[in-house]
């Protein structure tokens, strides 16, 4: 039996506003919480959260400078439709794409990786 369930994921940023008003309008969520230094962005599925963090530094990869310590994946319908919104919402495609017939790699208005995926067949 599980002794423990998954509540949010947080994000480190420099501006936890902005980037939760990014998630919010890619996931449809809402706002939950905010403070100066933090912001809460409820989905249906999950809370997603920013925390603004001193000197903080997006992840370079995949030169890996500065190392990525997670990423996103986000299950979609149609690869060039969502890869398009986020990028109207402040998100950067990334050039090196390792599978673009099932995800596109995209960064988060930090600097964050993310993709949008379409799911394997049953999943």
């Amino acid at each position: 039996m599980a002794v423990a369930r998954l509540w949010s994921i947080t994000l480190d940023c420099d501006d936890p506003g902005s980037l939760a008003g990014f998630w919010c309008a890619l996931l449809d969520g809402e706002i939950a919480a905010a403070t100066e230094k933090f912001v809460a962005v409820r989905t249906p599925h999950l809370l997603l959260t920013a925390i603004r963090v001193p000197d903080y530094r997006p992840p370079s990869w995949p030169e890996n400078t500065v190392p990525k310590q997670i990423h996103l994946d986000i299950a979609v319908d149609d690869l060039d439709a969502a890869a398009d919104r986020a990028v109207s919402l402040g998100a950067t495609l990334v050039a090196f794409q390792a599978a673009p017939d099932r995800c596109r790699v995209l960064r988060d208005p930090a600097g964050h990786l993310f993709c949008v995926c379409i799911p394997p067949a049953g999943m």
